[in-house]
């Protein structure tokens, strides 16, 4: 961080103050040239503090697993809590093949802090974003992560159905209930400051937490303009052949299922501030389903995302949300950029969600994702120091 700052010094001087060099500082009458110069380091400094006060804030991170009552299916679903901790800064603790920068069970600083659930993609794992997660928890937030029930790595025979695609948002809004009511954990939140984070599924998770309303027959719709699309058409024609065996139709099980919206009660949940989407599954909402989105939402795509086509997701909800604090293309990226970098182990056994196109770099990618998150949440939970 010192070196980012050290180097943006450098650029600043280099390209935006250039011009002083054709300027005399010698002579004592030129008064606006040396009012200039004092105008220019104050400029300097401005854009300078932010990162200051990232590289002089960051703390140790602890974690810790937990388990959270599953609301829909009954059964239990497993998560981690990330937190400012006094242990050592950037040390490593290995869970299966995630390297976590962070320490097992270390003491948590005192105080009530932000809280950010974030909300894993199909088949994805609590751990699937914990550079995110450790991000914020060293910048003084705590950040909780959960594995959702039959649409994990281990398990994802519920996709498509009631469980998940209404299920996800009763599961986080249990896990931020769970962390609440915790004689522990509601210690260390400010329940008037909590925001969601998302990927894939997950973002789609997220926009319904802040209240967006979807449409589950737009799959049909969708399915029948762009039959091509093996990402999301071709899972839509295996529950198709499945629901003919049983002599229904996917518009009859998708209108079912759209009656089912409140089963578990509301999907959206006011305790929730803000969302951060990244590459979220967002081709079942339409204007009016996103109307109802009252709370800045921020929004991240890969410009070659093979799997949630931009066009017909991210930028198909980005001018409909009235609320949008902005939107932002990874360039040459696909899908699973957004998920942590790869340990050599992870890569070796799921190469498909490790390896990036030619060009992109996810470390570096991930740098500024988790900066962008890092600013967006302090600035709408109302996050000024740390």
């Amino acid at each position: 961080m010192k070196r980012a700052v050290m180097a943006s010094w450098r650029g600043f001087r280099r390209y935006e103050c250039s011009w002083f060099r054709h300027i005399s500082l010698v002579d004592p009458m030129n008064i606006r040239s040396r009012l200039a110069l004092i105008a220019c380091t104050f400029v300097l400094a401005l854009l300078l503090a932010p990162m200051v006060a990232v590289a002089q804030g960051a703390t140790g991170v602890g974690f810790r697993a937990i388990t959270i009552q599953d609301p829909v299916g009954g059964g239990t679903m497993p998560g981690y809590v990330f937190y400012p901790a006094s242990a050592k800064a950037g040390a490593v603790t290995w869970r299966g093949p995630y390297e976590l920068h962070a320490t097992a069970d270390a003491p948590a600083i005192a105080g009530a802090k932000p809280l950010v659930v974030i909300s894993h993609g199909h088949s994805g794992s609590a751990l699937g974003h914990h550079d995110l997660a450790v991000y914020l928890a060293s910048h003084g937030f705590v950040v909780a992560t959960l594995q959702h029930p039959r649409d994990n790595f281990l398990d994802d025979s519920g996709d498509g159905h009631a469980e998940v695609m209404i299920g996800r948002p009763i599961q986080v809004k249990a896990t931020i209930s769970m962390l609440l009511d915790d004689p522990h954990w509601k210690l260390l939140i400010d329940p008037e400051r909590i925001g969601v984070a998302g990927f894939s599924n997950g973002g789609y998770t997220s926009l319904l937490l802040v209240g967006a309303v979807p449409q589950f027959t737009r799959f049909i719709d969708y399915c029948r303009a762009h039959p091509d699309d093996p990402g999301i058409c071709g899972h839509v024609k295996e529950v198709v052949a499945k629901l003919a065996k049983q002599g229904l139709t996917a518009t009859q099980m998708l209108t079912s299922m759209q009656g089912e919206l409140h089963h578990w009660g509301s999907t959206d949940d006011p305790r929730i501030k803000a969302a951060f989407a990244m590459a979220p599954q967002s081709l079942v909402f339409d204007k009016a389903g996103l109307a109802s989105i009252n709370r800045p939402v921020l929004l991240y795509y890969g410009q070659d995302d093979e799997v949630l086509r931009p066009k017909y997701n991210v930028l198909h909800i980005a001018p409909l949300i009235k609320t949008l604090a902005g939107v932002t293309m990874i360039p040459k990226a696909g899908h699973y950029v957004f998920l942590s970098p790869c340990s050599p182990a992870l890569a070796k056994d799921a190469p498909g969600i490790c390896k990036d196109p030619q060009g992109v770099d996810r470390v570096a990618v991930h740098r500024e994702i988790n900066a962008r998150a890092l600013a967006f949440f302090r600035k709408s939970l109302g996050m000024t120091t740390h």
